[in-house]
């Protein structure tokens, strides 16, 4: 069977028909990190790494129940193009017995990890590029490699779920400025800057996996907020990095840590009201501290989470965004200047939109295959997979018409295509959409369809 099903809208629902099977869970960490003098994420500039502060890891956790299996794959990395994720999905496939259509792998989106953009490395010449094209080569290899070991791993398994709450922390990184335009990013203490243009989401998501008697197998976290803290040219996770060696320390050291980030389009950590620089090392350690002490206090609160194991996954069709003659050739030569003379001379929107516009040329007028994952077991808690760096309202709106106690938003899941601004960003402008692939109402689509997959999987799991 194919792993990606194109043509109208395509519907696979996986239902798991056992009864009184017991759950089990495994989970395994498999090393990322690419070798010195890999090109850094980001295609807007022109950075080669240097050294590795932490580690970059494929984390898995895989879910078995009745013989049917699932996984859910967290990556160290700023993005997993749909390339990476079906070549991964196929090794999967051969290796394990998870159902490649079972798999929800996303990338973490930290920003310190390796380039992933074609758009950039195939124009990379020198040892650079060599680099990055063995390192790209291997990647759906490892990635398998965690579902393999974890499947390795599996064994009876409590689960309990719950939420923590941190509004401190995030920002939504648009503002209404006092000329009525919407800012992206103004600057710290910028007094033309009259209030945040949307929401946050404070929920710190919390499941925690463990072998009777208490014994800790894994935690898994998701918080809406972009992996943007650290800067320089050092391999990072990012505040993640803290979060799971601080909770190591707290529950067990061979507890496996697995964060996923939420719909943090335009959320980051970014506070305007404060004068003090935001971008380091121990700024990501401080965010992971304070992430951690929330884990911590969420579990004594936590619920046990009972029921079957249930899969959903759908594929809709996103139109892409319209181009003007002209704009490809002009992106195509931008580009190609972009990695010989560096990013200085060039102005950033401008960049923003060459690499838009090289992107939505490759679709050809065709619109985008969006895929939409649901993992769920019982009625308790469902992890949802989008693709693309998705507003927060549109997450907000998921988990608002979800049936389940604990939905879970994962996004930059199974591809990624950009940014995806809700239709009122769109009217408003900037940086993200900009950035954009899909029209307006992709991510209001997006919103629809994980919605039908929660009803129905909280449907299939009550009957």
């Amino acid at each position: 069977m194919g792993l990606i099903i194109r043509g109208v809208l395509v519907m696979l629902c996986i239902v798991t028909p056992v009864l009184g099977a017991d759950l089990r869970m495994g989970r395994a960490a498999v090393d990322i990190t690419p070798p010195l003098g890999m090109p850094m994420g980001g295609y807007y500039s022109v950075r080669l790494n240097t050294g590795t502060h932490d580690p970059l890891y494929a984390k898995a956790i895989v879910l078995e129940e009745g013989g049917t299996e699932a996984a859910l794959v967290a990556c160290d990395l700023e993005s997993v193009p749909r390339s990476f994720v079906d070549a991964a999905r196929l090794i999967i496939q051969k290796t394990t017995h998870v159902p490649p259509e079972n798999v929800m792998i996303s990338a973490t989106h930290t920003h310190t990890g390796p380039e992933m953009s074609h758009f950039f490395l195939d124009r990379l010449e020198g040892p650079p590029g060599q680099i990055a094209r063995d390192y790209r080569a291997a990647l759906p290899g490892k990635i398998a490699e965690a579902v393999r070991e974890a499947e390795a791993d599996l064994a009876p398994t409590e689960v309990r779920a719950g939420m923590g709450r941190e509004s401190t922390l995030c920002f939504n990184r648009r503002y209404l400025m006092k000329d009525g335009t919407i800012g992206w990013n103004p600057g710290k203490l910028n007094p033309n800057i009259v209030r945040p243009a949307g929401p946050v989401d404070p929920d710190v998501s919390v499941v925690y996996f463990k072998a009777a008697p208490s014994k800790p197998q894994a935690t898994f976290v998701n918080y809406a907020m972009h992996l943007d803290t650290t800067g320089g040219t050092e391999f990072s996770a990012d505040y993640p990095y803290t979060l799971g060696k601080l909770l190591g320390e707290a529950k067990d050291s061979k507890m496996l840590t697995v964060f996923a980030i939420g719909t943090a389009g335009n959320i980051n950590h970014i506070d305007v009201k404060s004068a003090e620089p935001q971008s380091s090392f121990q700024e990501a350690a401080r965010i992971g501290t304070i992430l951690a002490g929330d884990v911590l206090k969420a579990y004594p609160r936590l619920t046990p989470v009972n029921g079957h194991l249930l899969v959903r996954r759908e594929v809709i069709k996103l139109p892409v965004q319209e181009l003007q003659p002209g704009e490809v050739e002009k992106s195509q030569e931008l580009a190609t200047r972009l990695v010989r003379e560096g990013p200085e001379k060039f102005a950033f929107l401008d960049l923003v939109r060459a690499f838009k516009v090289l992107w939505v040329a490759e679709f050809q007028g065709k619109p985008i295959d969006a895929e939409v994952q649901v993992i769920a077991l019982g009625n308790d808690v469902a992890w949802v997979g989008l693709p693309g760096e998705v507003f927060v309202e549109l997450g907000m709106a998921i988990k608002a018409a979800s049936p389940f106690r604990y939905t879970i938003v994962n996004e930059l899941s199974g591809d990624v295509i950009d940014y995806v601004p809700d239709r009122k960003a769109f009217a408003e402008g900037t940086y993200e959409v900009v950035n954009s692939l899909c029209a307006p109402g992709g991510g209001e689509a997006l919103v629809d369809a994980a919605t039908r997959l929660l009803i129905d999987a909280y449907q299939s799991s009550t009957h």
